[in-house]
Parts: structure tokens; C-alpha cells; sequence
């Protein structure tokens, strides 16, 4: 990870995936000016898929979400660069990926300070030719090999000692070489113990059967269990 300060903008970039100028990739203007804006997907707010010389990647502004975060909705009290949350997400996903786990490979992130309070975006790998696992199993349901496989990813992540704070069937997807990922690690962090890891997987169990009301999300109880007998500590 290579670090770059100018006044009170600091910057994390890995030297190897880009060939832009760090200064200029979290500005979508500067995207759109070439012609490399690739899509876009909303949540908190709008995730920009951009390509870079290096590989697709996706460009996200760090939002708030609830009802304080349509008060305040994109600062951060700041105490230290290297407690931002784009900070902290790219180096929780340098060590997932060096753990062996299939996360988005980090690019770049950044963080600007004004006053007490910073805002920040991170810059990382879309996973090319991927669909999250709500949109697949609306449309049809998986074989058991892929369930396993699932539950081995997240075996994967915890054994890293990672707690996803966030983990369900919209942040895990499946590529077109039946590969499983999971993302979106803001706000996740290692932590010892095993105590909370069950608190991850009935996360997980209750948003399958929130989609299964929902829209008919295609998959069987016996489909969970291969899925949680996986996830072996």
C-alpha cells in the first residue's frame, strides 16, 4: 500500500493496479470525460463502475444510513487517518485476499478532513461477470455444490478472524466460472474469538427467508443446512 498526503487529502493506492493519477480517480467527472464510466448501481447512494487501465473497477462515496444519515449524511467525526473507514475497509480487504478469501481487490482510497469531520471513497475491483446470489436464486435454484461452496468462502473469512457486520445475499456473488465473493467490508474488522461468528450466519439465514417472502427467493432448508454444515470452524 503506498500512501500519498497533499493539505488535508491523504490517499492509499495500490501502485501496481494504477496507472491514474490517485488525485483524480475518485472524481466521477473524470471518468465520464473519457468515456470509461461503465454503469451504476444505487444503495446508500451511487456506486460508479468505471474502467481503469488495470481492470473494472467500482467507485463508491461513503454514506450514512438510517435516520442520522439523512441528518449528516457523509461526514465522519475524524482521530487518525488510519481510523477512516476507507482506510481501515482496504487494508481489511489487503489481508482477506493475502488470507486466501475471494474479496475485490483494493485500488485505491481516500479521505479528506475538514474541520473535526472527513469524508472518504474507496476505489475497488468489480468482480467481472458476477450476479449477487439474491438475483440468481430469484430466477432458479442452485445445486448443493454451490451452497458448499458458499460456506466455505465464509469458512474462508472466518478463519481470517474477519466479523462481517453486514453478511447477506446481496454482499455474496457467484461469476460465470461458478467462483463465490463476498463484499462489502465497510465497517467489518477482525476480532478473536469464535462467539460472534454465529451472530454472521443467522444474519445471512435471516436474509434468505426476507427474500423468500419478498420474491420467491428459490431454495430449501435442506439447502441451508449444506450451506451452514460447510462453515466448519
Amino acid at each position: 500500500m503506498e500512501t500519498y498526503k497533499h493539505n488535508q487529502t491523504c490517499y492509499w493506492f495500490d501502485k501496481a493496479l494504477l496507472t491514474e493519477p490517485v488525485e483524480s480517480v475518485f472524481d466521477v467527472a473524470f471518468w465520464q470525460q473519457q468515456d470509461k464510466v461503465l454503469g451504476s448501481a444505487q444503495g446508500r447512494g451511487t456506486t460508479w463502475f468505471v474502467a481503469t487501465q488495470q481492470l473494472p473497477a467500482a467507485l463508491r462515496h461513503y454514506r450514512r444510513g438510517g435516520l442520522f444519515g439523512k441528518l449528516v449524511e457523509d461526514q465522519y467525526w475524524f482521530t487518525q487517518w488510519e481510523k477512516t473507514r476507507s482506510y481501515m475497509e482496504f487494508e481489511l480487504l489487503t489481508r482477506l485476499r493475502e488470507a486466501g478469501v475471494n474479496v475485490p481487490r483494493p485500488i485505491a482510497a481516500r479521505a479528506v478532513k475538514f474541520g473535526l469531520f472527513y469524508r472518504a471513497d474507496l476505489l475497488s475491483e468489480k468482480i467481472p461477470n458476477a450476479q449477487d446470489l439474491v438475483g440468481i436464486i430469484q430466477q432458479q435454484a442452485l445445486p448443493v455444490s454451490m451452497y458448499q461452496k458458499i460456506g466455505q468462502e465464509i469458512a474462508k473469512m472466518h478463519q481470517a478472524q474477519v466479523n462481517h457486520t453486514d453478511l447477506n445475499i446481496h454482499n455474496i456473488l457467484i461469476d460465470d466460472q461458478q467462483q463465490v465473493w463476498i463484499i462489502d467490508f465497510d465497517k467489518c474488522y477482525q476480532q478473536s474469538g469464535d462467539d460472534w461468528k454465529q451472530g454472521n450466519l443467522d444474519r445471512l439465514k435471516r436474509s434468505f427467508y426476507k427474500e423468500r417472502d419478498k420474491c420467491g427467493a428459490k431454495f430449501s432448508e435442506e439447502d441451508l443446512n449444506i450451506l451452514f454444515e460447510a462453515v466448519s470452524y
